[in-house]
């Protein structure tokens, strides 16, 4: 399962960096905003399922 999250978090953060870069072409604020948030989200989500894996190699 936890390739399955590491592929979501960077389709999230892919997602978000697109958001974000055609709200700053378009000039719409609101729309970069939303992708700076995705891609945040997306980068958190990475960085505990690597802790995940990280824990888990170590305690077996």
């Amino acid at each position: 399962m936890s390739a399955k999250d590491r592929v979501r978090a960077k389709a999230e953060q892919t997602k978000g960096l697109i958001k974000e870069t055609a709200g700053r072409v378009t000039g719409d604020r609101r729309m970069e905003a939303q992708g700076r948030y995705e891609r945040a989200r997306g980068d958190l989500r990475d960085v505990v399922e690597k802790a995940r894996q990280g824990f888990r190699k170590k305690h077996k």
